[in-house]
């Protein structure tokens, strides 16, 4: 933020009195002076050569801060009228690489949409890139001044995010407030993520999620679209996985297409080698069997060659369907490591580990090597690899890879370590934390539908596990947090539910991922905002 703002975060859209005397200091005073703006309406006469001011028609108070979820950091007030928005003016750009962003704020504002244009007209709203190389890349100025808006930030997705707090300004007030916004998020990763695995959401609810996503300024979207009931999307290179209700490739693509134009990544999960059943269901030969010929639920036997080759060929096919730079290989709960003697169950396991890594290695390193055998599959594709917490095992002579991001989500595993043992460790962590952050179906075990309030008041990204947060030092290595919806019990709620009841939990998740300060409103405040924002 940068040194000298004045920071106003008073309550309420900016609302001005109109007539002499509205509440604010005459025009042409110096309080308008040192606001940088005329006390009068755009257009008010000149003082006269003799100094005296004339008589102005109307005068503003200050500005006060927009009212947003989530909420600016910054806002420098002024004087003067604000801006709406109407149908005859115009939204222009600086820049050819904006016109994605030009025509959709235009179209939700009720706008022309007149592309790239130097001139300026009354009524304007202009977007434009700018040159600050050492500006956060997601950070973004918004100007109200004159009678016309200027949305600038170094990247598109800034001057998008910059639209969003257009919009909900307009939508909670009608009209933008006088001054300068600066603003840009706390942490890089916002996240929500979807079992759609457990659950079949129909394409159009995912589409609604990511408007909905877009206009808080969330960044991404997890899809967990294979576990032991169903995998969920067209295959080509293996159709025979696919279970009957999926969703086409064709469907996948409008809604990365629709993710890409709110600057959101779709991060695709293949949760491997546990969490398989579905895929397994078509490929018995490479279900996981114990010593006694049982089968282990879920997992696949990573001692056969034919495994990995049949996950590689799942994840070099979905690389080009999924084109954003995140992806997350599951890598929990794999059945061979919850019991006693790992070793002696799954004697072909503890077998293939001794061939691969030698005399001393366990069934944990032959699963660390699994998981860094995907990650360099992933990798191939330009990708950030992430994996949860218990696909981390300690005391293993195989190391995870060290660029490996670390999805915490829970602290109950068989030989559960602490967050501050990854982040010690110098990895990256994004926070799943399912204390706070799981919204599972049912409600089965220990889990409650997380209340937007619990979360508001009490979880930071730095409350990784449990409700205690790690040491400050470490909050550069969070990189950010995610809202799951976990469908264990998946009838439990229809699909209409499940969207009411995330809405509150969604809007408080990326106040707290954007804004690293204590929320200014009370929750009541904040969930008034969110009704009347939509």
């Amino acid at each position: 933020m940068a040194g000298g703002l004045v920071v106003v975060l008073g309550a309420g859209v900016g609302v001005w009195a109109s007539g002499d005397g509205g509440g604010g200091s005459p025009a042409g005073s110096a309080a308008d002076r040192a606001a940088g703006t005329s006390g009068g309406v755009s257009g008010d006469p000149a003082p006269s050569a003799s100094g005296a001011s004339p008589t102005p028609t109307r005068s503003y108070a200050l500005s006060k801060a927009p009212r947003t979820i989530p909420a600016v950091r910054a806002h420098t007030p002024a004087r003067g009228p604000g801006w709406r928005p109407a149908a005859e003016r115009r939204v222009v750009v600086s820049d050819a690489d904006l016109a994605d962003e030009g025509r959709l704020v235009a179209g939700e504002l009720g706008m022309t949409y007149a592309g790239e244009r130097d001139d300026v007209r009354a009524g304007d709203l202009r977007l434009a890139l700018n040159d600050d190389e050492g500006a956060n890349p997601e950070s973004y100025t918004m100007t109200v001044r004159g009678g016309r808006v200027t949305v600038s930030g170094p990247t598109d997705a800034g001057v998008f995010y910059g639209t969003r707090t257009l919009k909900q300004e307009v939508r909670g007030g009608g009209t933008a407030p006088e001054g300068v916004v600066r603003d840009e998020p706390a942490k890089p990763r916002r996240g929500f993520m979807l079992d759609i695995a457990r659950k079949n959401f129909t394409a159009g609810w995912i589409e609604a999620r990511v408007r909905e996503l877009g206009d808080l300024k969330f960044n991404e979207i997890g899809l967990h679209f294979s576990d032991d009931q169903a995998f969920r999307i067209e295959s080509d290179t293996h159709p025979e996985i696919v279970s009957r209700q999926h969703l086409t490739k064709a469907q996948v693509r409008k809604i990365v297409d629709l993710a890409e134009s709110r600057h959101i990544t779709v991060v695709p999960e293949i949760d491997s080698p546990g969490h398989l059943g579905a895929v397994l269901a078509a490929h018995p030969e490479l279900q996981l069997r114990n010593a006694s010929g049982v089968a282990t639920r879920g997992a696949i036997d990573i001692s056969k060659d034919a495994s990995a080759a049949l996950l590689d060929d799942l994840l070099d096919e979905y690389a080009e369907l999924f084109p954003g730079g995140q992806w997350h290989l599951g890598g929990d709960e794999y059945q061979a490591l919850t019991v006693s003697d790992p070793e002696a169950s799954y004697p072909q396991l503890a077998a293939a580990a001794r061939e691969r890594y030698g005399s001393g290695a366990t069934v944990a390193d032959l699963a660390t090597g699994w998981l860094d055998d995907r990650a360099d599959t992933v990798r191939t594709h330009d990708r950030t690899v992430r994996a949860w917490n218990d696909g981390f095992f300690k005391g293993t002579s195989v190391k995870a890879d060290a660029a490996l991001q670390v999805a915490y989500w829970t602290g109950k595993e068989i030989g559960a370590r602490p967050p501050t043992d990854y982040l010690s460790a110098g990895r990256e962590v994004v926070n799943y934390n399912d204390e706070y952050l799981y919204y599972v179906l049912g409600q089965p075990q220990t889990f409650v539908y997380p209340t937007g309030q619990r979360i508001y008041e009490q979880w930071t990204p730095r409350v990784l596990r449990g409700t205690t947060p790690v040491p400050a030092r470490y909050d550069g290595q969070i990189l950010g947090g995610t809202f799951a919806v976990w469908c264990d019990l998946a009838n439990s709620q229809t699909q209409d539910q499940v969207a009411a009841g995330i809405r509150m939990p969604l809007r408080a998740t990326v106040q707290k991922l954007w804004d690293p300060g204590a929320p200014e409103l009370s929750w009541t405040q904040f969930k008034a905002l969110a009704d009347r924002l939509g």
